[in-house]
């Protein structure tokens, strides 16, 4: 089987800190090569992988400002779809755009939907919905408009994540700081119990930051460490006691859940979108629906059993679960394409 994974370019696939999109594309790609596929990464010309790469842009638009980005991606897409001739199935990681490439080749294309930023974007996914296969990555995040072969969760390597049995006294915020993922909110649960936060990721919105953290930071009780490393990251999520995760929109997956409960650190979310597909409430965690239920469960974060944690990862979100029912949807495809009364049932 000839396959042809087609990576964002935002950043480098596997990104050196932050692009979930491009993390969750290298695991699967280097799984698929690990069980012997031919797979040719289309990506980032500092990309790193064990299968074949082919690169038209030499580094993620959001690590060199000096490139366009809707110069690269267009220049990037057709470099895939010029070939496409040469591949058993095309895997789009790429959100909508490549979708209006599909009607000009025979090769079949599965699009991993990693969530709608707009609902505006749909008319393109609705498009296409009889000639691509959609896989989900979460039940909660299906739009009632668009048939799907499969919903696949995320897996993560679980080598990349340390257990820790016993944590230091302090809370973390594991994401980008924007209303919609609840840095100020996270602040608020915090202080509230008067317990020390570390805030990590990207500072997507400005206006936001400058607004709701900055004011509150200090070397104390609410730190900012950026947007850190692999290396760093796991130490983070693990030392922590809890994980908060006090989200203002429907979050279609949420891979620093999963992280967080790899390395044994239990998850306080507000109870929205993908989180009770990942989260047993009083087993790897607590759904809450506000900040006031998730100050009173900080109290309750050690009736949580961090062996229990990171078994809910080892049981349904490893990256080898992830490439095993990938391939079962590929096989799937690809014996629709060949026989004779063809379906688009989902398996």
């Amino acid at each position: 089987m000839r396959i042809a994974m087609l990576s964002p370019i935002a950043w480098r696939t596997p990104p050196r800190h932050y692009g979930p999109w491009e993390n969750v594309v290298s695991l699967l790609t280097e799984g698929l090569v690990s069980q012997g596929l031919d797979v040719t990464l289309f990506a980032t010309g500092d990309s790193q992988t064990r299968g074949k790469l082919h690169a038209v842009c030499p580094r993620g638009y959001e690590e060199d400002d000096s490139l366009i980005p809707k110069v690269w991606e267009a220049l990037h897409i057709s470099a895939l779809f010029e070939r496409a001739q040469e591949f058993d199935i095309i895997h789009n990681n790429f959100d909508f755009l490549p979708l209006t490439y599909t009607g000009l080749i025979t090769t079949p294309v599965i699009t991993t939907i990693h969530g709608f930023s707009s609902p505006g974007i749909l008319p393109v996914y609705k498009q296409y919905s009889g000639s691509s296969f959609y896989v989900a990555i979460s039940d909660a995040d299906r739009s009632p408009e668009l048939d799907y072969v499969r919903t696949i969760h995320h897996g993560i390597d679980l080598r990349q994540f340390d257990f820790e049995p016993e944590p230091e006294d302090y809370l973390i915020f594991f994401g980008r700081i924007h209303h919609d993922k609840g840095a100020k909110e996270a602040i608020e649960i915090a202080r509230a119990c008067n317990k020390k936060l570390i805030l990590a990721g990207i500072i997507q919105d400005e206006a936001y930051y400058t607004q709701y953290v900055k004011p509150y930071l200090n070397d104390n009780q609410v730190v900012y460490v950026g947007s850190v490393g692999w290396l760093e990251r796991k130490q983070l999520l693990g030392k922590a006691v809890a994980l908060l995760h006090p989200i203002n929109f429907d979050e279609p997956f949420g891979l620093s859940v999963i992280e967080a409960m790899a390395c044994g650190t239990p998850v306080i979310a507000c109870n929205r979108g993908s989180m009770p597909e990942l989260i047993q409430h009083g087993q790897n965690g607590f759904l809450v629906s506000d900040c006031e239920e998730a100050i009173e469960h900080i109290a309750r974060i050690k009736e949580i059993d961090r062996f229990d944690c990171r078994r809910a990862v080892e049981d349904h979100f490893t990256a080898d679960r992830m490439v095993e029912q990938y391939l079962e949807v590929y096989t799937h495809i690809l014996e629709r394409a060949i026989s004779p009364h063809p379906t688009r049932n989902s398996i």
